[in-house]
């Protein structure tokens, strides 16, 4: 009788984490460049007087470490690796800007400042998504710079000079950014150097916000299914039941698609009465 063929394993496919508590799945990372778990046992040895080998060897501790390389970012790894929930938004056929907040000074303010940094009717298709800091250089004129996405007048990205503000509640639109100004209800009467920002999104289809390092945040324990790619009709699949992530990287390569390495601990279940479960099937 011949021998077998040999059980082997070939690529990564998918890892889906999923809630402990429910066993639901937070999503699935698919763009995967690696995925492996390492299992490493401490050797404890027993060592003294003139031999040069141990004596004695024990099994001490052992780690296992979840490694994952992903190029894709889903927004649900933000709160499974760094416990920053993501808030996902609808599609937005009109695009938007957040309401705007004063940085320095009091530049917005009903009455004599700008009463709001809004998207002008009729000019949404020109918002992009970026940031803008509005700037009072006189008594009732504001410079305006941009973050990116914007075409520069001058080294500290201003992309508007001079633009008037309007008395009694009047508008005037930032050239090129979808926005206007609507200035306060009286006689404008702006603070040089005060300054506001205004967020702004493009017409999109979808879009996720995400704040990481907010003191309410925890990491969560997860849970993940790690899949094998099929190879000659064979399948195999881990079950980690309980794993800690320690961050997420973030990178941004010069003419490359970002990825980032992922390092979460696996450990005990009691629940479960183990750490991770294996299944290979065949065709």
């Amino acid at each position: 009788m011949a021998l077998s063929n040999a059980k082997t394993i070939f690529s990564v496919c998918s890892v889906a984490p999923y809630d402990r508590s429910t066993g639901e799945f937070h999503g699935i990372l698919r763009v995967l460049g690696s995925s492996s778990l390492s299992l490493s046992t401490e050797l404890v040895k027993l060592n003294g007087g003139c031999n040069a080998f141990p004596w004695s060897v024990a099994s001490g501790l052992t780690t296992g470490e979840l490694s994952l390389t992903f190029r894709e970012y889903p927004d649900f790894v933000y709160q499974v690796f760094l416990g920053a929930p993501a808030v996902t938004n609808a599609a937005e056929a009109g695009g938007s800007a957040s309401s705007p907040e004063n940085k320095s000074g009091a530049l917005l303010e009903a009455t004599t400042g700008i009463a709001d940094i809004s998207v002008e009717a009729g000019a949404e298709a020109d918002l992009k998504t970026t940031k803008y800091i509005v700037k009072a250089v006189g008594a009732d004129t504001v410079d305006v710079f941009a973050a990116h996405s914007a075409d520069f007048l001058s080294d500290d990205l201003k992309i508007a000079s001079a633009i008037l503000v309007p008395d009694a509640g009047g508008t005037v639109s930032i050239p090129g950014t979808g926005l206007e100004i609507t200035g306060g209800s009286g006689a404008v009467a702006l603070t040089v150097g005060d300054t506001a920002a205004v967020e702004t999104k493009g017409i999109n289809s979808s879009s996720y916000d995400v704040t990481v390092g907010a003191t309410a945040d925890s990491v969560p324990e997860f849970g993940a299914i790690v899949v094998s790619a099929k190879d000659g009709g064979a399948l195999s699949e881990i079950d980690l039941f309980r794993c800690k992530a320690g961050g997420m990287p973030l990178g941004f390569d010069e003419n490359a698609y970002s990825e980032s390495a992922v390092t979460a601990e696996a450990f005990y279940d009691s629940s479960r009465d183990g750490v991770f479960s294996m299944r290979r099937v065949e065709d």
